[in-house]
């Protein structure tokens, strides 16, 4: 008797829901992408990144919208000259984040779109407190622009251990890539799906990004002996300490650590080699692009180019 009034009442909840038109949410569909050959690199502008001139921000007025107050940093949605929307970073992570995704980018892999603007006035905006540097005329100093195109849906994030491409030479070049970075951050809410729709009316592509990249150019460690961008900290750190059994061994001390296990060498010589094509200038463009000293710049492109260097020349 209870099993049969339960069955009535899901029965009737199903058709009355059926009957005010309340349908489950269908996600939108598309081709799965993380990396895209990328035929150009040596040619590869890293001073605008994946954006390019066409998508930078309008900053002859830019007025606040609201409070986005997820994660570690200062974020505000703000709207520019155009009137298109954008996510900005006002803290420390703004000039990593910007010189990360270049990077990532630049080796093919599907990023968000961003800019670091060395001062701008956000019309409107409260008082973000001490954390947040001040330039002239009441402005931010080194705000990153985040881009919210209207033709991109956000989707729910991705998991580092089991997503569409899990075991792939892509994935695994990606996850050596966070720690040449020393981004000791890899929590799955970092990551995020993004639907792109075809312009041609055609299927979309479900963008597999790593949407949080600020914690990184510094030394990866546990909670309190971890920091973010820091050069001369990240100059110090080791990399590549080594091989056994067909694996290399990665002197990474953040979270997820367990996913450097199962790199070969093959894989990271294989990333290693995409990297190499890069040239001194672009390398330093990555972090002009994020407005850094000509010494922390001279200083980051270094390091990274010996990093670079290791995964090349890594023994089996």
């Amino acid at each position: 008797m209870r099993k049969r009034i339960a069955l009535s009442i899901m029965l009737l909840l199903s058709l009355s829901t059926a009957g005010l038109g309340i349908q489950k949410k269908q996600k939108p569909e598309g081709t799965p992408v993380l990396w895209q050959e990328p035929t150009d690199i040596e040619s590869r502008d890293l001073i605008l990144g994946s954006g390019g001139a066409a998508m930078q921000p309008d900053l002859s007025r830019v007025t606040f919208v609201k409070d986005d107050p997820v994660g570690h940093s200062i974020k505000y949605r703000v709207r520019d000259a155009a009137g298109r929307i954008w996510v900005t970073k006002l803290d420390d992570e703004a000039q990593t984040e910007t010189a990360a995704s270049r990077l990532i980018w630049a080796a093919g892999y599907v990023t968000e779109i961003n800019y670091l603007v060395p001062c701008v006035k956000i019309e409107g905006a409260p008082e973000p407190g001490e954390r947040v540097k001040r330039c002239e005329g009441g402005g931010f100093a080194n705000v990153k622009f985040e881009a919210r195109p209207e033709d991109v849906k956000r989707l729910d994030p991705w998991s580092w251990r089991k997503n569409h491409f899990s075991g792939s030479r892509e994935m695994q070049g990606l996850i050596v890539m966070m720690s040449l970075l020393n981004n000791w951050d890899l929590k799955d809410d970092n990551n995020k799906v993004l639907y792109v729709r075809n312009g041609g009316g055609g299927r979309g592509e479900l963008h597999y990004v790593i949407s949080d990249l600020g914690a990184t150019f510094g030394k990866t460690g546990s909670f309190l002996s971890h920091t973010r961008n820091r050069p001369d900290h990240y100059a110090k750190t080791k990399f590549v300490e080594g091989t056994r059994g067909g694996r290399v061994k990665f002197a990474y001390g953040g979270k997820n650590s367990g996913l450097f296990n199962s790199i070969t060498v093959e894989q990271a010589r294989w990333i290693g080699g995409l990297l190499s094509r890069l040239s001194d200038k672009q390398l330093a463009d990555a972090f002009r692009a994020a407005n850094y000293t000509p010494e922390e710049v001279q200083m980051l492109a270094g390091a990274v180019r010996a990093r670079i260097n290791q995964l090349v020349n890594v023994q089996g």
